[in-house]
């Protein structure tokens, strides 16, 4: 009987549903949760997502006057206030020397509440260089953060958990390394919650993230905060071209970058391999994000009442971006891409810089950052920095 009832409420609760769109009279006890977990007047929610801010539909005519609105809308929803005003007040310590390039553990302020630790590469030289903010992914592995793109010389039991992630993820490479070879200071930190910030567990996320919000506050804002304030350090070092910086990353870490560069204009090209959709296509039963936890590291409350992701990422135009993914990465559903990719399109063809936006699928390739992915990817800040 007990699975019969349960058949029974969900068709009920389903069918419910339908009758809403179509516009029925459904007394409010009838609405429910259905798979996912999604509320089951979801679809309803999505069709209200029009994202009105977005450029092209806004009222706004001028392209400057557009970015600056866009931009203000999204650090309202931050619930961070900006840290500008603090001081970097940076520590070096863990000086090591490497491939032509010097390795050092900063210590500095990216709010005005916690000191956080960093690693920098700087390449052998009198510079200015080119510099990366290299921004690390989630993955749900938290015991490291900026090793998973570093080669942590300051740790050997962190070590071998980088590496096994760099052999998984980027073809047994160090991306941060590849990069200070090739000449560029790279600056990675850790989020809070991974390497020296944590680490948290997965089924803590929804936690952390809750009580950030019962404080006025938002773990994703700061996460957003932080990344804008590191490069403004970096555009602030003595041997770094301040008009040569890139914002580079992986899965969490290319929302990261895109988002960064959205927020400050101290980032002068991004790089983003594996995270970018639309997020109505992606809102859909099966997919990663409905889990929760996770998502909250990406998630700032009310702002898909204005701006879509690829309308966040769009407030850099015209400024160079590069946008990779995987044809066979379940977690970014192809049709997802497919929006978000035209969105993107559409706002750098309206400011005549097509050929900025490097759009490319990997047909052969899921979730990863693979050697000829970097190799791209180098070549191209090369060639825009």
């Amino acid at each position: 009987m007990g699975g019969h009832d349960t058949f029974g409420r969900r068709a009920f609760v389903v069918g419910a549903g339908a009758a809403v769109l179509a516009g029925g009279a459904v007394s409010p006890a009838a609405a429910g949760v259905v798979e996912g977990p999604l509320p089951d007047f979801h679809p309803a929610l999505k069709a209200e997502l029009d994202f009105p801010l977005a450029w092209g539909t806004s009222p706004v005519r001028d392209f400057r006057t557009w970015r600056r609105r866009a931009r203000a809308v999204v650090e309202e929803h931050l619930l961070v206030p900006s840290p500008d005003g603090a001081p970097y007040a940076p520590e070096y310590t863990g000086t090591a020397q490497g491939d032509g390039y010097t390795r050092e553990l900063v210590t500095l302020s990216l709010t005005g509440h916690e000191r956080v630790r960093a690693a920098l590469l700087t390449p052998h030289g009198p510079g200015p260089f080119p510099a990366v903010l290299l921004l690390h992914d989630h993955g749900a592995k938290f015991d490291i953060g900026k090793e998973k793109l570093v080669r942590p010389w300051y740790d050997d039991t962190r070590l071998g958990s980088a590496q096994a992630w760099a052999d998984k993820y980027f073809s047994g490479r160090f991306v941060g390394d590849e990069l200070a070879r090739r000449g560029y200071v790279v600056l990675c930190a850790d989020a809070l919650g991974w390497g020296d910030r944590g680490p948290v567990t997965y089924d803590q996320q929804q936690a952390l993230a809750s009580n950030f919000y019962n404080l006025g506050s938002s773990l994703a804002g700061l996460m957003a905060r932080e990344d804008a304030r590191a490069a403004g350090f970096l555009a602030g070092l003595k041997n770094v071209d301040a008009g040569r910086i890139a914002a580079v990353g992986f899965s969490m870490g290319a929302y990261r970058a895109w988002q960064t560069a959205a927020l400050t204009d101290h980032i002068a090209a991004t790089a983003s391999v594996c995270w970018m959709t639309g997020l109505k296509e992606m809102m859909v039963p099966g997919n990663n994000t409905l889990r929760g936890q996770s998502s909250y590291c990406m998630l700032h409350p009310g702002l898909p009442r204005f701006l879509d992701f690829p309308d966040v990422a769009s407030i850099a135009a015209p400024r160079p971006m590069l946008f990779f993914n995987g044809a066979l990465d379940a977690l970014f559903p192809a049709d997802g891409v497919r929006v978000a990719y035209d969105k993107l399109r559409a706002v750098w063809h309206s400011r005549h810089a097509g050929e900025r936006l490097h759009l490319k699928t990997w047909p052969d390739l899921g979730h990863v950052f693979v050697d000829r992915m970097q190799d791209e990817v180098y070549s191209w800040l090369d060639q825009v920095l």
